[in-house]
């Protein structure tokens, strides 16, 4: 075996996932698909330095009979029927796991990617609880005593598992001496181990794929998954999939990213905040054009945004494949009820627009916020399971009109500037520290939202954006001066321990990546260097 196991056993029970068999299995994905991985990453590259160049994407000439073909995915299997509430977040620690499970949602997207801190005690946990969850075996005891076990009195959210992306590696698997790819660990050590048991359940192995670029990387998914069920002996669609549609690129590649699992295929996601970061990033260079206002003014009625999700729906429903809506990113804070009562509102007005484009189903960050989803989602399904039969003829969107950035009302502000500094220096501390996950300012932040507030700052450096609320310019010395300021009330929020072991050296790597005259592509990416 040319697989490595550099920590064999980073928590206990490890061997019980990390044995020979499964990890010849990784070794095969790895040795069989790696090198295509490899190939796409450098494709995307290249694809984006020509856009950059003339600020332009378009829909894809030679893939026109796909978009006019009339085909549709595989029907869904009964497991998946009904998506109106997904719960989202980590498989690890337990005591989370078991909420999800038990939140009354209809589906919980298991993250191992951006609400997760890939390290390799986090992963490994992930995997060994979900086995556990499928068994019905899963269990928490707090320091407290206080007992956390799986309901019994109501069905349980259905699991779809989320790897990680394309881009990150697993330095902690090493394949002849190189890092294994982060998502066929993921996907390789959970199909191995969970799959048949959940084929016995009455569902199946599911899953969320994430920060796809185009319809060539759903191809190689679905090649992983046709190779992996042979693998096992199961019978060909037992896989389903839902792709997060979180890149500018996939946007206009939709049909055929259905078209590529269309055996395997269940569905699209709107995926709004990665969808914004990957625009920043995509046309960072670009021009002032594509500067967006502050974050937090760009809200999913901005015209572009509009066609985006209009699309989607338009592309599900034609394909017989379901629409899933985005986070729903604010949550209840039970100390302060009008946070609360603010969050409700704003939760179901959100829900609201989506359950009346045709949306199927949409996602939510916080037990609470179930119950309301799933109110709204009621009043507009009524009986139905899902509403795929809601077609959206009328729908008719454009390259301009997917592109047109500057339809975004808002400014771009200091006090925006301010907050994106704070935002990233805090996210990327708690993720060093282990969790991918976490409230800020009443709003569930992931490494997406993290994501934008970085690239939002090296863009407006690059474009030397004139801040509305001051007049002032930013450079580089006036993001310095900020970043210090925000880093400061940082150490004095949470003290000089907490501050010497992961916020100094967060505020360090924002730094970093804000003020270097290279781009970098993904935050997690140095960061995931500085952890375990």
């Amino acid at each position: 075996m040319a697989i490595t196991v550099t920590d064999p056993r980073p928590i206990d029970r490890a061997e019980e996932i990390l044995t020979p068999k499964a990890l010849a299995f990784v070794e095969e994905l790895h040795n069989r698909f790696a090198g295509t991985r490899n190939e796409l990453l450098a494709a995307r590259a290249v694809k984006r330095r020509r856009v950059a160049e003339t600020g332009k994407l378009d829909f894809l000439p030679e893939t026109k009979e796909v978009r006019d073909g009339d085909w549709k995915v595989a029907p869904a299997p009964a497991a998946l029927q009904d998506r109106r509430v997904e719960m989202t977040g980590p498989a690890s620690p337990a005591k989370m796991a078991i909420n999800a499970l038990n939140s009354g949602a209809k589906v919980w997207l298991a993250d191992l990617e951006d609400a997760s801190t890939p390290t390799w005690a986090n992963v490994i946990d992930a995997i060994l609880n979900l086995r556990d969850a499928a068994q019905g075996t899963l269990s928490f005891t707090s320091e407290e005593g206080k007992e956390y076990r799986l309901r019994t009195d109501a069905p349980l959210a259905v699991v779809v598992a989320r790897p990680r992306g394309w881009h990150m590696q697993e330095k902690h698997l090493l394949v002849n001496g190189e890092p294994a790819v982060g998502a066929l660990v993921d996907f390789g050590l959970h199909f191995f181990h969970i799959a048949k048991q959940l084929v016995l359940n009455g569902q199946g192995p599911y899953y969320y794929l994430p920060k796809m670029e185009s319809h060539l990387e759903a191809r190689l998914w679905n090649d992983v998954f046709v190779f992996a069920q042979d693998y096992l002996g199961l019978n060909q669609g037992t896989i389903r999939a839902t792709v997060l549609i979180e890149t500018i690129p996939a946007a206009f590649e939709m049909d055929e990213i259905l078209y590529e699992l269309r055996d395997h295929a269940s569905g699209l996601n709107a995926g709004r905040w990665d969808y914004l970061f990957s625009i920043i990033k995509y046309f960072r260079d670009a021009g002032e054009e594509f500067v967006l206002p502050d974050r937090a003014s760009v809200v999913m009625t901005a015209p572009f945004m509009r066609a985006y999700t209009e699309l989607l729906v338009k592309t599900c429903h034609k394909r017989g494949a379901f629409a899933m809506g985005g986070m729903a990113a604010v949550i209840p804070n039970r100390r302060h009820p009008e946070v609360t009562a603010a969050a409700f509102e704003k939760v179901r007005a959100d829900k609201t627009r989506e359950a009346n484009d045709g949306f199927d189903g949409s996602w939510v960050a916080h037990p609470d916020l179930v119950p309301t989803c799933r109110e709204v989602f009621d009043s507009v399904l009524g009986d139905k399971p899902n509403q795929v039969d809601k077609q959206r003829p009328e729908v008719s969107v454009t390259a301009d009109q997917l592109l047109d950035v500057q339809s975004a009302d808002g400014q771009v502000t200091e006090a925006g500037l301010r907050l994106n500094l704070y935002v990233a220096v805090a996210y990327t501390a708690v993720w060093l520290s282990g969790s991918g996950a976490v409230a800020i300012h009443n709003l569930m932040e992931d490494a997406a939202t993290a994501e934008i507030s970085r690239s939002q700052v090296w863009q407006q450096i690059r474009n030397k954006s004139i801040l509305a609320d001051t007049g002032n310019t930013v450079t580089k010395e006036l993001v310095e001066r900020v970043l210090g300021e925000e880093t400061e009330r940082l150490r004095t929020e949470f003290g000089d321990e907490a501050f010497r072991r992961y916020y100094q050296p967060a505020s360090e790597l924002i730094a970093d990546i804000c003020l270097s005259d290279d781009y970098t592509d993904f935050l997690t990416t140095p960061a995931y260097e500085l952890v375990g």
